[in-house]
């Protein structure tokens, strides 16, 4: 029988899948690998506006998952 913590679980899971979806590419990915683009390996980005505060979101979201899956296998 599911309890009311399984469903919160279950809703923290797909808002972080969610969180993350939302997240632009942070590189150029396999072709940049291939063809040898992207060699500002060391260039400081910084996130800003919503790019910041969705990582901020996905950052506290995994820590509520966390906290949660501790909490659900210590009360079984």
């Amino acid at each position: 029988m599911s309890n009311w913590y399984d469903w919160v679980f279950l809703v923290v899971g797909l808002i972080i899948i969610v969180l993350c979806l939302l997240q632009g590419g942070k590189s150029e990915g396999a072709s940049g690998a291939i063809t040898g683009g992207g060699l500002n390996v060391f260039v400081k980005t910084k996130e800003r506006g919503a790019e910041k505060v969705v990582s901020i979101l996905t950052l506290i979201m995994a820590g509520i998952f966390f906290i949660i899956a501790i909490m659900i296998n210590v009360a079984n």
